[in-house]
């Protein structure tokens, strides 16, 4: 991460001490960048600091493009879209409500973090391309199962793709995964595209 897209403090963006182990945005950022070597066991056994690295990491790639592009075109980078992306990401990493699985075994007890859903639903970004997941919601007691839980993303889209395809592959993406992967019953998915950016291509360059 360059001085100009330093990470905002941890502070800032309401994570706790515990919910990244005693570790920073920024730190994990130049854990990333350094090849996760040396490997920092704290890290790398954090659960929190695990999600932050994936969504970190994705953030690098489309990202970087993007930083890249805003610089390109004007003398000051807007980095207020990345500081969205960034306080999403701190989000995620905090563990927030406890989601329960279903079981008709009523001495079973199984469940994972609200934090956990949501990075699940950031890594739906990997199957479409052009968009970055900025933050999401879940409206509704997830602590209950079967109660109605409506989910609400915010994304960055890239010029030139198709918004409306883009968020439609994104909601059916996101609907999947948690079908597959939770208990939730979700009635609605809501996207809002905040930004969109744009990338020049190799012949607009040359033009």
């Amino acid at each position: 991460m360059t001085e100009e897209q330093e990470a905002p403090d941890v502070r800032q963006l309401g994570l706790e001490p515990g919910d990244l182990d005693g570790h920073t945005l920024e730190e994990l950022s130049d854990y990333l960048e350094a090849g996760r070597l040396p490997v920092d066991a704290s890290i790398e056994g954090s659960p929190g600091c695990q999600l932050a690295l994936d969504a970190l990491e994705r953030l690098q790639g489309l990202g970087g493009q993007l930083i890249e592009a805003d610089a390109a075109a004007s003398p000051e980078v807007d980095d207020s879209w990345v500081d969205r992306i960034l306080s999403g990401i701190a989000m995620d990493a905090r563990a927030g409500r406890r989601v329960p699985f279903a079981d008709p075994d009523p001495s079973v007890d199984f469940g994972i973090t609200e934090g956990a859903v949501r990075g699940l639903i950031r890594s739906a970004e990997n199957a479409v391309p052009g968009i970055l997941v900025g933050r999401s919601t879940l409206d509704g007691d997830v602590t209950v199962v079967g109660e109605p839980i409506r989910i609400a993303i915010e994304v960055n889209a890239v010029y030139g793709e198709s918004i409306p395809t883009a968020v439609e592959r994104l909601r059916e993406e996101v609907a999947e995964r948690l079908r597959r992967q939770t208990d939730l019953t979700v009635t609605a998915i809501d996207v809002t595209v905040r930004d969109v950016q744009r990338i020049s291509s190799a012949a607009e360059e040359a033009s």
